[in-house]
Order: structure tokens, then C-alpha cells, then sequence
């Protein structure tokens, strides 16, 4: 932004807001985490103009956020920084935070202003660039399953749901207006922040557990601003329940005996005229057919970004309302890629497979370069499955986090479409992941072993 231009939005944002006192510049890393500074408000310039500096280190840090020695980023280079330039039209003010503050998402650059390769939102935006030849947009909805818990822990040192007006929901009442009102408050209060910082959340739901609930986002025709919208979804919520007095959890599976949380991608594509290309009638268009295609050839190199985590494999089981293979059908939850019911010119996908704890530039990245893959290749994704999926194909797809990382490091075709020194440094870090969690001694091998071997 010029010098000018910048100083203009300074003097208007502050007019505008006279009480700010910090802003918080962020950015997203590898695992999904929101990172930045706080600055005073007298520093806004530097945010709007370009001058706020962080190490690149910062997009490949492991879900600790420590540097991963494999990588070589962090000492072993020296950990330069590099500006980070404001996304236009995030500087927002933060309506839940207790001193009235300010936020802006950031995008990184070499000096020279080329994408910082390993940004997940330049990830994901050199992949929907992809489309551009082949004269299409795509429309994309993200949406996100959370729990509200209890913020003190139990006695066992586990979680528990929250009590909205000290009384826990014990049972799964999916879709009851009255555990909505239970939690009116709340969500009067989301409703709130999403307006003021102009994110398009439009539903609310709740989901099939106790304390689970859905808040959905309307589509755009813009996939990085999709991915955007998700993590200050996601941030919203969380620092609005904080104020009520809850925790908002997006891991996969908090509890084993309930439903996990899960990330699903509504996508429809558009070409230069207008015209949903997936609509052809009841059985949709080849386009459609070609696009399932490619998600299913790339479903199962994707599960270590779909699921990246310890956690996140405790959500994979049969009959949980979780893809088990790389399925796909009309109007049927039960399967990986489904087609609802409402076609026309909503005619689109849902890709249901990947976790809450998800990146959602990195699922979207995955996603829609499946979609690319098949639909150069006029892939045939093979007949929709009618019924219960989980009693017509054996699972197919990596159900543990080893066999994930397996897959991604033998992967060809999305490191075709992901950097591939990204894709490579993906799975180191998630690796030295795997290490330091399966290097702890967990309160169940004192429960089962102390005594009895």
C-alpha cells in the first residue's frame, strides 16, 4: 500500500474507532494456530503499511510451537524475518477482548513482495489460480463442528460439556431450538462480532452430541477468503465463549463415547457466464462426476492434512457419521463426497472427511486440487453408493496417524499442486509430532501396567 494511502486508512480506522488501544497482526501457521504480535495503536501505521516483520519460521512450527530441527528452519538458518503485508479489509476491532483492541490477518512476502512459499493462504491461493485456465471460479462454504465445555477440569483431569444456566446437557437432542436458547447469550453474541468483523456466519446448529453445535458460513466465490472467514470463525468463537465462561474445543474427539467435530466443504464451480457448471439435472453434470473423480484418487495421500493430529484418528470409526473410504453418493451422510439434496443452481459438493482440527487452507488447498486433478483427467468416480456406506466398502483409507504420514510422503499427485518442499516439510513436522506424543507415559499404562506386569 503507498505511504499515502496508508496513512489515509490509519487516520480513518482511528476516527472510526477512537478507543483502540493495541492491535494484534496475525498470521496462520502449519497446524492452524493464529500467531502475530500486539502493538500499540500508534503503531497501526507499520500493520497498514507493510512494516510488520516475522520470522518465516513461523509457518512450520509443530503444534507446540517449537521449531523442528529436520526442516532446517528456526537456528539452523539463521530464523530471518520477513514483512507481512495486511489482507485488505481484515483490520477489524475485536469485540470480545476485555481493553478495547483491534486485528488484521496478514499474508508474508520475500522482500522483493513474491508470496512466502510456505503462507498457507499462498498455498491455497497458487492452487485455486489452477482454475483460472479452465475458465472457472470456485464457490466455496466452509463449515465447523465445536463443543462448549466446562472450563474447570474433572477430577480425572478430562473434559466436560458446559452448563448453560448450570444445567448440563446429558442427552443428544440434534437440531432442538432449545438447546440454541439454552445458549442464546452465546450466541446473540457471536452473532455480534461476526457482524462487526464482517464474517458471513448465517446458521446455527445443534449438532449430535451434548454441547455441540455447528455455525455455518456463506459461501464465496473467493477460496482463500473461504479458508479466512473459517479461522476468524473459529477465533470469534473461541474468545466469545471465553467471555461466557466456557472453552470452545474444535479437536476431532474430545470424548470417545460422542460424535467428533468435524470440517466440511461445500464447492460449486462457475464459469465466465455465470452458470454452475455442476448443474446438468438430477445426476448432476460430468464435470461433477469428474471433479468426485479426483477427489477420490487424492482422498487418501490427503488424510494426514484432513487429520493432523494424535486426536484427530479417534474421530475415524464406523458408523460416527465419518467417511471410512473414498465414497460418494446423493443426499447420503454416510459417504465421503455428497452430493445434497438441493440441485439446480446450488448443485454442489460436500467433502465431509476432514476434522475440525484441520487447517482449512491446507483441507481447501487438498480439496480443490483433487477437484483439478479429476477434472483434467475426465476421471470416472464410478457408481454413487445407495444406503449405508459403512456396510457396502471396507475401509479404505488411512485410519491412523502413521498410516496417514505414509501416504502423504508417498504422495504424487497433490505435491504436484503444494510446494513440494512445503509438502516435504508437512510431514516432518508432523512426524516429530507423532515422536514426542508417543514418547509420553499416558495415565492409562500406569492404570493397566504399574501392578499387573
Amino acid at each position: 500500500m503507498a505511504k499515502q494511502d496508508a496513512a489515509a486508512a490509519v487516520a480513518a480506522f482511528r476516527a472510526a474507532h477512537p478507543s483502540i488501544e493495541t492491535v494484534d497482526p496475525l498470521i496462520v501457521d502449519m497446524v492452524g494456530a493464529v500467531r502475530g504480535k500486539r502493538l500499540a495503536i500508534d503503531a497501526l501505521d507499520k500493520v497498514i503499511g507493510g512494516g510488520v516483520v516475522l520470522p518465516g519460521s513461523t509457518y512450520v512450527m509443530d503444534i507446540l510451537g517449537n521449531n523442528v530441527d529436520a526442516t532446517g528452519m528456526g537456528p539452523r538458518d539463521g530464523d530471518p524475518d520477513y514483512p507481512c503485508h495486511m489482507v485488505p479489509g481484515s483490520l477489524v476491532p475485536i469485540p470480545w477482548a476485555t481493553r478495547p483492541r483491534a486485528q488484521a490477518l496478514m499474508s508474508m512476502t520475500f522482500p522483493d513482495g513474491t508470496p512466502y512459499p510456505y503462507d498457507p493462504r499462498a498455498i491455497l491461493a497458487a492452487v485455486a489460480a489452477r482454475f483460472a485456465p479452465l475458465g472457472l471460479r470456485p464457490t466455496v462454504a466452509v463449515e465447523l463442528e465445536f463443543y462448549l465445555l466446562d472450563p474447570a477440569r474433572a477430577a480425572d483431569g478430562g473434559v466436560r460439556v458446559a452448563a448453560p444456566g448450570g444445567k448440563a446437557p446429558t442427552e443428544t437432542q440434534v437440531y432442538s431450538l432449545e438447546d440454541l436458547d439454552a445458549i442464546a447469550p452465546f450466541l446473540d453474541d457471536v452473532q455480534r462480532a461476526c457482524a462487526i468483523q464482517g464474517i458471513p456466519a448465517d446458521v446455527a446448529t445443534a449438532e449430535y452430541a451434548p454441547g455441540q453445535y455447528e455455525i455455518n458460513l456463506r459461501h464465496v466465490d473467493d477460496p482463500v477468503l473461504a479458508a479466512d472467514h473459517a479461522i476468524l470463525l473459529k477465533r470469534a468463537i473461541r474468545g466469545t465463549a471465553e467471555r461466557h465462561g466456557y472453552v470452545a474445543t474444535y479437536m476431532a474427539k474430545p470424548f470417545i463415547e460422542l460424535p467428533g467435530n468435524g470440517t466440511h466443504i461445500h464447492l460449486s464451480l462457475w464459469d465466465a457466464q455465470g452458470r454452475n457448471v455442476f448443474d446438468e439435472g438430477d445426476a448432476g453434470s460430468d464435470r461433477l462426476r469428474h471433479a468426485i473423480g479426483g477427489l477420490r484418487a487424492t482422498m487418501a495421500e490427503s488424510m494426514a492434512l484432513f487429520a493432523p493430529n494424535a486426536n484427530s484418528y479417534r474421530r475415524i470409526r464406523p458408523g460416527a457419521w465419518v467417511p471410512m473410504a473414498p465414497t460418494w453418493g446423493f443426499n447420503n451422510r454416510t459417504v465421503a463426497v455428497r452430493i445434497p439434496a438441493t440441485l439446480g443452481k446450488a448443485t454442489r459438493l460436500e467433502h465431509r472427511v476432514a476434522g475440525a482440527d484441520a487447517n482449512p487452507y491446507l483441507v481447501l488447498a487438498a480439496v480443490l486440487a483433487g477437484v483439478h486433478h479429476g477434472l483434467e483427467r475426465r476421471l470416472d468416480p464410478g457408481p454413487p453408493i445407495e444406503g449405508n456406506a459403512y456396510d457396502q466398502v471396507p475401509a479404505l483409507m488411512p485410519d491412523s496417524w502413521a498410516a496417514a504420514l505414509d501416504q502423504h510422503d508417498a504422495g504424487t499427485i497433490l505435491p504436484t499442486y503444494i510446494d513440494r518442499r512445503y509438502w516435504s516439510f508437512y510431514g516432518m513436522v508432523k512426524r516429530h509430532e507423532r515422536r514426542t506424543f508417543e514418547g509420553r507415559v499416558t495415565p492409562t499404562e500406569y492404570d493397566w501396567y504399574l501392578t499387573t506386569v
